[in-house]
């Protein structure tokens, strides 16, 4: 398949990594051209610097016959422009955007995306994808991950395991034996900063993190087991009221339980601007790292603090003075990867990655049809698939005992009609069966095989 990138910065370079990885033709178009030397020095894609909205460049990096653009540079009307374009000179049969004004994502507007107007076939919204990160992080607080698969059956838990974890030093298939009826498995484990999927075998130690897929019924009982019992949430404070803040305090607002939520921002008029799209919400116009306008925030008592400004640092020190001032959980938006690691030593108990976020949303509207949706976890380390299983896979109609997944790939859950199943060894996997798989980096190619769902399929 031929894709051009639009776009090299973060988000780009991401996308580019996955689909250059899996023997697509990728080629990046970015007017700096320190960033398209970058990604062709370090990926197997073509460049072009220039601007993405131009005829000419579009031309130089084979738009003519592309069967894909992805538009994400860092201005929306780029973006819009460059799919356009690409439409009426090119004639791409399949444009994604990213656009992050709200101005352009208002449902009442939603018509200006038709093909006889601007013909975008995806809009990517990263603040809005941002805040559904937050919103599930919120829903989890005893988690440092946490995203819902399957309709909304099941949910990957990203658990940290303590010295006090009941689960620890044990065999995981004596895990599942001693806990038959409980719905979950444990498909992958990062340790010492390695992330694998786990062995039956395999035991867990204090500082691993774990990720976990559990029935929507069973997570509470989950949690329990890995020593996190679920917490109730009443009081949240949210630093920063920029789009994502913003959204995230309206989403509570419009929650049946009514959960206290103050705000707050130090721009003066965006403080107001918040203030007058909020019913509830308590908006405090001051600076998140004061300990005077923390404590005016109620932040001592608060059950989890949310650190969303547009600044790395400025959330992770707002997030370290909340928990010192003594809330009980805190979430810091961070788009460096390299400042993940501090977390935990920091004490910050979750954290939310705008660029993971944004390319799992892209890249499941490039798997499209029998692929329903895609996760990818950490700094691109691995994804959550979630696919129909087509007559033509190697897995229909055999018996999990007799798949052969690679080494870095785990079958977490199956879906039958309307039931969803924890497999076990003798579970017959099905034509039209839902599968989540876990699967490294390296072995989605190898998973996608399995399942002939790979985009050239298509």
């Amino acid at each position: 398949m031929k894709i051009i990138i639009c776009g090299a910065g973060q988000v780009g370079w991401q996308i580019a990594r996955h689909l250059s990885g899996e023997r697509n033709d990728v080629t990046v178009i970015d007017n700096n051209p320190d960033l398209v030397r970058r990604a062709t020095e370090a990926l197997d894609v073509q460049g072009v610097t220039g601007f993405a909205s131009h005829p000419d460049v579009l031309d130089r990096a084979g738009a003519r016959d592309a069967d894909l653009i992805i538009a994400a540079t860092h201005s929306d009307e780029v973006n819009m422009v460059t799919c356009q374009v690409a439409h009426s000179v090119f004639r791409i049969p399949r444009k994604i955007a990213r656009l992050r004004s709200g101005a352009y994502l208002d449902a009442i507007y939603s018509d200006l995306y038709r093909t006889e107007h601007l013909p975008i076939d995806v809009v990517i919204s990263p603040e809005r994808e941002v805040a559904l990160a937050a919103l599930q992080r919120l829903s989890a607080p005893s988690t440092f991950d946490v995203e819902t698969f399957m309709d909304g059956k099941i949910q990957l838990l990203g658990i940290d395991l303590e010295a006090d974890c009941p689960a620890l030093n044990t065999p995981l298939r004596q895990l599942t034996e001693l806990f038959s009826s409980l719905r979950a498995i444990v498909a992958g484990v990062r340790r010492k900063g390695r992330l694998f999927a786990p062995e039956p075998g395999d035991q867990l130690f204090a500082h691993d993190q774990i990720y976990v897929f559990s029935h929507i019924d069973d997570v509470a009982r989950t949690l329990d087991i890995f020593g996190k019992p679920p917490q109730k949430q009443e009081r949240v404070t949210i630093i920063g009221a920029g789009n994502v803040g913003l959204a995230v305090a309206q989403a509570l607002e419009a929650r049946p339980d009514r959960i206290r939520a103050k705000l707050i921002e130090r721009d003066r008029a965006r403080a107001e601007f918040a203030a007058d799209r909020l019913e509830r919400t308590i908006v405090l116009n001051g600076d998140g790292l004061s300990a005077e306008i923390l404590e005016e925030a109620a932040v001592p008592q608060a059950d989890a603090v949310l650190a969303v400004t547009d600044d790395d640092k400025t959330n992770i020190l707002a997030s370290v003075r909340a928990k010192q001032a003594g809330a009980k959980m805190a979430i810091a938006l961070i788009n460096d990867p390299t400042l993940v690691p501090l977390m935990g030593a920091l004490d910050i108990d979750a954290y939310i990655n705008p660029r993971s976020t944004t390319v799992s949303t892209i890249l499941r509207h490039i798997r499209h049809g029998r692929v329903r949706d895609i996760y990818s976890i950490g700094d691109a380390e691995a994804e959550v698939m979630e696919a129909q299983v087509l007559s033509t896979s190697p897995m229909a109609g055999r018996a999990l005992r007799d798949i052969d997944f690679p080494e870095g790939a785990l079958l977490g859950a199956v879906r039958k009609g309307d039931r969803v199943v924890k497999p076990l060894a003798d579970t017959r996997i099905d034509e039209g069966d839902i599968v989540l798989i876990f699967a490294l980096t390296k072995d989605v190619p190898e998973v996608e095989r399995l399942l002939q769902v790979s985009i050239d399929f298509f």
